[in-house]
């Protein structure tokens, strides 16, 4: 595990005893020094700071920093978006080929960070919970923030894994033994956390940047996991109200402002400013951009038959898909940063942003019958992209234009494509040819280091 590094040093103590005492659920190292929880949450300057602590440590965690072994990049990988240039890391290559060994180290990264960010959020509620020092509204409002970011890590494990544990306590001994929960529990765990945040978090960002979750940012969560769940009237409502915060947020025209920090178009982004050191890019502008000189570095590039699919005319073709000569390979150019050290920071790892919104609303009216709607909301999307609006002939039409734009509008995003070939059922028609493929791969393995320390654990099938 990754040793944490944050900007100043109260920071770091307070990430630290987060951290301390879920060493039998995930490997981590014991800390060598930790401050009391009782006096991290003593006043209200601490506890604001032990949620910031959360939220560096977003960046820093495998799963959620963009990086080579995150969400973005691997999921990215099963899916038909992104391929490996370097084929000799093999446990990439086994995301790619879909032939994910339990023992895989990336897949270990993905899960035993996601459940290090959950015991950090636990451990923050429970602070939260048992202090006297901290105002109510202060209380509630991070309580609202911490219990977002949980839900928000255990949305990717449940599409992910499946039946995961749940894990609601910072109880080790207890959670070390847990058996797997239901995708159906989870997802009401979820669901119970955000309705808990969009019901008490403020309109506004508390910290004024968009790096905080605030009422919008898991209302949209809520409307994608009650789009997941094909809860259609829920996604349409939820969405419908982020898309409505016009004072808030705004489709942007020009392309290349979109994954700028702070956009309009942004509801939630992840700051570089939690890696801690000197270092101001994102990992996914550093990860996905081919740099034009050293070349030699790239290890990841878009497949043709994504770029492909772009019309000439189509905006995001030319704005966020850039290509390197020497090595004739497409890439991502969604960040425009690939190394920087400057400040301001320029971009932010952009996680929920307004364009899904309103193909969350598209998709959720479709399915409840409002074909005109859902064109419009679909062609919302098209036009900012120079496109000629969409007129479907039939719902089957709409929705394999809706998946294409989702496609296109999403790509190397949080592993939106994987997620989207899994839940409609698409993966089989994608990968069938593929004599390696089988439906068992739409969900990743258990790591095997995970079922050793927890005998109550089961493998997931076809592993």
């Amino acid at each position: 595990m990754k040793s944490n590094r944050t900007i100043i040093k109260i920071l770091l103590a307070l990430t630290v005893v987060l951290h301390f005492g879920c060493e039998d659920l995930v490997s981590i190292d014991v800390p060598t020094n930790k401050l009391v929880r009782s006096q991290v949450f003593d006043s209200e300057q601490t506890a604001i700071s032990a949620l910031t602590g959360i939220y560096n440590q977003l960046y820093l965690s495998a799963f959620s920093n963009g990086s080579w072994n995150s969400i973005s990049v691997v999921s990215g990988l099963s899916s038909d978006n992104i391929q490996n240039i370097n084929t000799s890391n093999l446990d990439r290559m086994e995301f790619q080929e879909h032939q994910i060994n339990p023992e895989n180290s990336y897949n270990l990264e993905l899960w035993s960070s996601a459940y290090n960010i959950i015991y950090m959020t636990n451990a923050c509620l429970e602070g939260l919970y048992n202090s006297e020092k901290i105002a109510p509204d202060l209380a509630i409002q991070l309580e609202g923030e911490a219990r977002f970011v949980r839900a928000f890590t255990y949305f990717n494990l449940v599409n992910l894994y499946g039946s995961v544990p749940l894990i609601l306590t910072t109880n080790y001994e207890r959670n070390a033994l847990v058996e797997k929960s239901s995708a159906e529990i989870v997802y009401q765990q979820i669901i119970d956390d955000l309705e808990f945040s969009s019901e008490v978090l403020n309109p506004s960002y508390r910290t004024g940047e968009r790096i905080t979750a605030n009422k919008f940012a898991a209302t949209a969560l809520l409307a994608r996991v009650y789009l997941y769940n094909e809860e259609w009237q829920m996604a349409e409502m939820l969405s419908t109200e982020v898309i409505n915060e016009s004072s808030t947020y705004q489709i942007l025209d020009s392309l290349n402002t979109v994954f700028l920090a702070n956009s309009r178009e942004a509801i939630w982004q992840i700051s570089p400013i939690g890696g801690g050191g000197i270092a101001t890019n994102t990992n996914d502008g550093n990860i996905f951009v081919i740099d034009p000189v050293f070349s030699f570095f790239a290890s990841i590039q878009l497949r043709e038959g994504l770029v492909n699919t772009f019309q000439e005319e189509d905006k995001r073709l030319a704005n966020w898909i850039g290509y390197n000569e020497s090595l004739n390979a497409y890439f991502a150019h969604k960040y425009k940063i690939r190394t920087s050290s400057d400040f301001p920071i320029i971009e932010y790892s952009m996680v929920l942003r307004l364009a899904e919104q309103y193909l969350i609303r598209a998709e959720a009216r479709v399915y409840q019958g409002k074909l005109s709607e859902a064109q419009n909301d679909l062609n919302v999307i098209r036009e900012r992209a120079d496109l000629l609006p969409f007129e479907a002939q039939s719902e089957t039409m709409l929705l394999d234009e809706l998946f294409i734009q989702r496609q296109k509008e999403l790509f190397t995003e949080w592993g939106h494509r994987w997620l989207d070939l899994k839940r409609s059922k698409r993966a089989q028609a994608i990968f069938g040819s593929d004599p390696l493929w089988d439906s068992g791969d739409l969900l990743y393995p258990i790591p095997t280091q995970e079922l050793i320390k927890n005998p109550n654990l089961t493998q997931n099938d076809g592993y």
